[in-house]
């Protein structure tokens, strides 16, 4: 059973920087396997829907909501039991819940897609942790 939990969370000023983990257990990798998960972060502000902010897939390929490119870089650990997200230049519109999700394509093959900012792709969730920018 996957399970994901965030980290790295709290309250920034404008123009500072922060880095969320995301743990992630219950996912063996064999050879076969190892290309199998995409992660991505979302953020949901207070009263909205989930918003897509990055994806990475299972061979490294990244992508990003226009609004955080160049500010926000999502990595993996080599093991792939760790998601990143730096968070640069940080703006008072990212204050919202930041979650990590995973999903293991059908043919254990996940790539980058149009799919892979929607939160309906995605079949595991962590709790969430809370940036603030003030």
């Amino acid at each position: 059973h996957v399970q994901l939990g965030e980290s790295g969370g709290g309250s920034v000023q404008e123009g500072g920087s922060l880095a969320l983990s995301c743990v992630v257990s219950g996912v063996t990798s064999t050879a076969d396997t190892s290309n199998a998960y995409c992660f991505a972060w979302f953020r949901q502000f207070p009263g909205k829907a989930r918003e897509g902010v990055a994806a990475i897939d299972g061979y490294g390929e990244v992508t990003y909501i226009d609004s955080v490119k160049g500010r926000f870089t999502i990595s993996q650990h080599n093991d792939k039991n760790t998601l990143n997200l730096q968070m640069h230049s940080l703006k008072p519109e990212d204050t919202a819940m930041y979650t990590c999700a995973a999903v293991r394509a059908v043919s254990d093959h996940c790539y980058i897609g149009s799919w892979s900012l929607g939160a309906n792709t995605y079949t595991y969730w962590g709790q969430g942790t809370q940036v603030t920018v003030s």
